[in-house]
């Protein structure tokens, strides 16, 4: 037995992972460039969708564009509170969900409802992310980059991983 037919499966899967997740981020790219004014829609998108839901619970929630245009404020009584840049739009977090599904397996009917029903399962992580960090900019500021940076990026990669593991275990498992 050779090397390569021991690990085929795992090459594989990795081609086309990173075969996948490299041409998502370059259209990823090419639709950042769109936005070179301004930030994208789907910052934008996001920002005005967390701040309907903190809108549910707190007065006066508004967003705005921050100076460099490429990110959207999140404001409180007209104070600035949160800054909602490109990377946190969720769509990186997206595009390795994508990429992991359609390399671990071939496309099916389940993947045609299970993807877009995991998209929306990150979005709403997301919301939940940015929301979260909504408030720890208002009572724990001192935790915001920690927050920020590890804690509720590690959140809404579990959820990815949990979404996978769902696929490969449940919704995808050879019976």
């Amino acid at each position: 037995m050779s090397l390569f037919a021991d690990f085929k499966p795992s090459i594989l899967f990795l081609g086309k992972f990173l075969g996948l997740y490299i041409i998502l981020n370059v259209l990823y790219g090419f639709y950042l460039d769109a936005y070179s004014e301004k930030a994208d829609w789907m910052t934008q998108f996001v920002t005005e969708q967390t701040a309907d839901v903190l809108s549910l619970y707190n007065e006066n929630i508004t967003t705005g564009p921050k100076e460099d245009l490429k990110s959207v404020y999140i404001f409180k009584d007209e104070r600035a509170v949160l800054s909602v840049y490109e990377g946190c739009n969720g769509l990186n977090v997206m595009i390795i969900f994508i990429a992991f599904v359609f390399a671990y397996s071939r496309p099916s009917m389940k993947m045609l409802w299970f993807v877009p029903v995991g998209l929306i399962v990150v979005h709403l992580f997301n919301l939940l992310r940015i929301d979260l960090l909504y408030h720890v900019t208002l009572s724990l500021p001192k935790l915001l980059y920690f927050s920020h940076k590890f804690l509720f990026t590690a959140f809404i990669y579990i959820a990815v991983f949990g979404l996978w593991a769902l696929w490969i275990f449940k919704i995808d498992a050879k019976k």
